[in-house]
């Protein structure tokens, strides 16, 4: 059997174009978002094998994720690769101690990516086909033209732009303290856009319930594919309401850092929509885990953020699913993804069909070598 020889870690600063702001940044939660911090984890085996993963931070958490990512790889020199899933738990358990959600099960997925993406390239396989693919290409909308911090025609502006492009839905940001502002911002976007344009709008947890009914109901008008975080991530009880009561979709699941938060959402019906983030939730292992209990209630999966490894999961989950376009991530990959006639292609190189590029080198900030 192959085994693992070494780890290399990586902590990059990526930084955007411009300062981002959601409903979270205008009702005084947070600062505006002018970088991303990722782990990159590359893994290497004693038979010449290699896989690389990544996760994520915005604003905070990136430093503890290099740290405990750190910590454990240890763990696995002189592991078969192959045991991704007892590899998982054993990581799991070298951390017990801080938990098996948040920052410690989200170092342990940028290792956890890349054992499946090496798995993936040893079979000669995109990952989505090692899976077992369901299509070969996925329904895609873009978010990133969309914040509240540009104006309403450079919303429109950017949806235009991306639309020619090839992808097949608009998602703008809702939230503004004012709910006439949001009824506005997205009338605009709609007549701009026509009806036969899929939308959606997310306000990012910024409602409370009365707020989240009043303003459902007045989007209802609209045709919105779905309403995104309404309300508080672990509110289940209020998206099920919701839920119940309107029209519209309800989306939720980004925020969450386990399969055991999904599934309360899960259990008490509260979204017809559900969007977990692999970086977020332990990785591709995890994801998997949570993809089943959710074709079981039938529910469209729209992954978060992190398209170059969602493309390939959302391409193997039974029911037609939506993956998210964001651009943010282009300058640290050497290839591009496929988008035409709405739907985001998948390649045919082998795993996820990434390499880092030049710059992803040059804007690291802290690396580990653990052989």
């Amino acid at each position: 059997m192959d085994r693992i020889v070494s780890v290399a870690l990586s902590a990059v600063r990526l930084p955007l174009k411009a300062a981002i702001s959601d409903a979270k940044v205008l009702t005084g939660r947070q600062r505006p978002m002018t970088e991303v911090a990722m782990l990159f984890a590359e893994i290497t085996t004693a038979d010449g094998h290699s896989g690389v993963g990544f996760g994520y931070s915005k604003r905070a958490g990136g430093p503890a994720q290099f740290a405990h990512a750190r910590e454990i790889a240890p763990d696995l020199i002189g592991e078969d690769p192959n045991d991704i899933g007892r590899l998982w738990t054993k990581l799991v358990w070298a951390g017990a101690s801080v938990g098996r959600s948040g920052a410690a099960t989200q170092a342990i997925a940028a290792i956890d990516v890349a054992l499946w993406d090496l798995k993936a390239k040893r079979a000669g396989l995109p990952l989505a086909k090692l899976l077992g693919a369901y299509r070969d290409s996925v329904r895609c909308y873009d978010t990133s033209g969309g914040f509240l911090h540009e104006p309403i025609s450079s919303v429109i502006e950017n949806a235009r732009r991306n639309l020619a492009l090839g992808v097949g839905g608009i998602k703008i940001k809702v939230g503004h303290p004012s709910p006439a502002v949001d009824l506005a911002r997205v009338r605009a976007v709609r007549e701009a856009l026509g009806d036969d344009v899929a939308l959606m709008v997310d306000a990012n947890q910024q409602w409370d319930r009365p707020t989240a009914q009043r303003v459902g109901r007045a989007l209802e008008e609209f045709g919105l594919v779905w309403i995104e975080e309404p309300l508080d991530a672990y509110d289940a009880a209020g998206h099920a309401e919701l839920a119940r009561s309107l029209d519209t979709a309800i989306a939720s699941g980004e925020m969450l850092t386990s399969v055991g938060e999904h599934t309360e959402l899960i259990r008490q019906h509260a979204v017809d929509v559900i969007q977990p983030d692999a970086p977020r939730i332990g990785g591709i292992t995890q994801f998997l885990r949570l993809a089943a209990l959710a074709e079981q209630q039938h529910l469209t999966l729209a992954p978060h953020f992190a398209m170059e490894i969602h493309v390939h999961l959302a391409a193997a989950y039974p029911h037609e699913p939506w993956v998210e376009h964001f651009d943010w991530l282009h300058p640290l990959f050497e290839e591009r993804l496929e988008i035409r006639h709405g739907r985001m292609h998948l390649s045919d190189r082998p795993g996820l069909g990434i390499t880092l590029s030049e710059q992803t080198r040059a804007w690291t900030v802290d690396r580990a070598a653990i052989s």
